[in-house]
């Protein structure tokens, strides 16, 4: 796709920083207890991150605070797919496949260090696939609708594939009884990262931002909700706001019931997990859908790196959303499918990291969750509360756009959008395919950082040995950990491996191994004693034992 040049300078460019955003938690601590907000933002997900976004960038005093660490809950647990969703055209649900098409191009132009491109394959089998070769005719007519009403501008229209075209992308597929194939392109991201990026974004342009604060509960005055009580490292303390947004997914009906005793759930939580295997035992260069013998569902192999992630399950959650992992029985679901697909043999102790978490969906209990509309809801409660809930990764900007009008109406206040063109951190003025071509750690910092990359370099020109990986086998550096600390807000062991890298995910064993070098690290840049140091090693490992238990059933780690 060809873009005329800029006839002046993007008005966002303000993003762009001459020094790092260094973030200071007793600062914003003394902040949030002394200053009065527009509006304050529970809840650190994607959803209340573009909502505290959208709130500053329209000149609002905004403030955003998270229990646990942002992305903690569901939005680092996603498909990490930035897309319109094929089967929401099957669900004849057209206009959400439009519109996210046109989120994921604005995502790709704001963020293009953090949303790539990515090739999805569907294989076409004589039999045991997802459809044969007559009914791969129907499904390319949904692909035209799909680039039609949006997927085009992602700069590539949909593809037949030859036999051998398909082999190429997936040498691994079993061969006997492939017909060709069809290739089609979305997008994907680093969803904890985005995360992060967004809600520092915010902090750039203003906003007061702290993860690791609990509302404990809300302020009241005159039957309005004003406020909220939060207890965070130890300390409680009032923040004051003319509207407060509830912005907590999963967790959302808890918070409503404090606002409204007379609130009913409308939160129906749908499981879906994800386990990660070495990428020789599959070796795609794409996204290969696949299909799992007796089930309705699609499974996905991603390729990430040196690894591939399969997913994802759609099943009704009854367990507690605060201890959601991928199970024994989840697990052998997505290798049946992988082993159905593909040559060779996947096994658990083939498995490297897994995740679970929870799609907070809007509806009744009737019907599998799988076919549930993933529409948003916005509501206005008695005490003036705006809860925001459902939705998709890739329509948060928009979901914050008007989360955000629905608080201007609570203020009587008047004023637009801005974020429809306004860059993330470091993403006004990267280069992808520049910074891809360069490699080495250029690539790895540009690929999480954009043009703040070159803030972690400088780390590590000061301090040459900032430069050793901190997880074997896994790119990300000492500096990172550092930076994570100065300028991130990371708290624990947990918040440097599990989100702002994701070595839990892709290397759980490894980055177990690697948890007493990041504590100390953190001890050092937080001033933590030598006790709150290995206790944070402490739990990152019993987190991962946890974890492995679950998955493994009881199995020791």
């Amino acid at each position: 796709m060809i873009t005329m040049p800029a006839r002046k300078p993007r008005r966002s460019a303000a993003a762009t920083r001459r020094t790092p955003l260094l973030l200071d938690r007793a600062a914003l601590k003394r902040r949030l207890a002394d200053d009065t907000y527009d509006v304050l933002v529970i809840g650190g997900g994607i959803t209340g991150a573009y909502a505290v976004l959208d709130a500053v960038s329209r000149g609002l005093r905004a403030a955003l605070v998270e229990k646990d660490d942002f992305a903690s809950g569901t939005s680092s647990k996603s498909s990490k797919m930035v897309h319109g969703g094929l089967r929401y055209i099957e669900q004849g649900n057209v206009n959400l496949v439009r519109h996210s098409l046109l989120e994921r191009h604005r995502f790709r132009k704001n963020a293009p260090h953090l949303v790539h491109r990515l090739p999805f394959l569907f294989p076409i089998l004589e039999k045991e696939g997802i459809f044969d070769a007559r009914l791969a005719k129907g499904f390319e007519g949904l692909l035209w609708t799909y680039d039609l009403v949006g997927g085009w501008r992602i700069g590539k229209l949909h593809q037949r594939l030859t036999v051998p075209e398909v082999l190429a992308q997936a040498p691994t597929l079993r061969a006997e009884n492939l017909k060709g194939g069809l290739m089609y392109f979305d997008a994907r991201t680093d969803d904890a990262r985005l995360v992060l990026t967004i809600v520092r974004t915010a902090a750039a342009l203003g906003a007061t931002i702290l993860n690791g604060a609990r509302a404990e509960g809300l302020l009241m005055q005159t039957g309005k909700v004003s406020g909220a009580r939060v207890s965070a490292d130890g300390d409680t303390f009032d923040i004051r706001a003319r509207a407060v947004v509830n912005a907590t997914g999963v967790w959302t009906d808890e918070l409503d019931a404090k606002a409204d005793d007379g609130h009913k759930p409308q939160v129906r939580p749908a499981k879906g997990v994800h386990i990660v295997v070495p990428w020789d035992k599959v070796r795609i260069n794409c996204t290969v859908t696949v299909p799992i013998p007796g089930r309705a569902r699609r499974a996905t192999c991603t390729r990430w790196g040196n690894s591939v992630v399969l997913g994802t399950t759609d099943e009704d959650y009854q367990g507690s959303p605060d201890d959601v992992h991928c199970t024994r029985e989840e697990m052998d679901f997505l290798l049946e499918g992988a082993n159905t697909a593909f040559e060779g043999k996947l096994t658990q102790d083939d498995v490297v990291g897994s995740i679970g978490g929870l799609r907070p969906l809007v509806g009744g209990k009737e019907g599998a969750t799988l076919d549930m509309r993933r529409d948003h809801h916005i509501t206005v409660g008695r005490t003036g509360m705006v809860t925001v809930t459902g939705g998709k990764l890739t329509t948060s900007r928009h979901m914050g756009e008007l989360v955000i009008d629905k608080v201007m109406t609570v203020l009587g206040r008047k004023g637009r959008s801005r974020t429809t063109d306004l860059p993330l951190l470091g993403g006004a003025g990267y280069d992808a395919e520049a910074v891809a071509a360069s490699g080495g750690i250029a690539a790895h910092l540009g690929e999480r950082f954009g043009t703040e990359a070159r803030f972690v370099g400088d780390l590590i020109q000061d301090d040459p040995s900032l430069a050793e990986p901190i997880v074997a086998g896994l790119p990300y550096t000492r500096a990172e950990v550092v930076y994570a600390a100065r300028a991130e807000l990371a708290r624990s062991v947990d918040d440097v491996l599990s989100r702002r890298m994701r070595a839990r995910l892709f290397a759980r064993d490894a980055s177990a191994e690697a948890a007493g070098a990041v504590g100390e690290i953190l001890g050092r840049e937080l001033n933590l004693s030598e006790a709150e140091v290995e206790r944070s090693v402490s739990e990152y490992l019993a987190a991962v034992r946890h974890e492995k238990s679950v998955l493994l059933e009881g199995a020791a780690a």
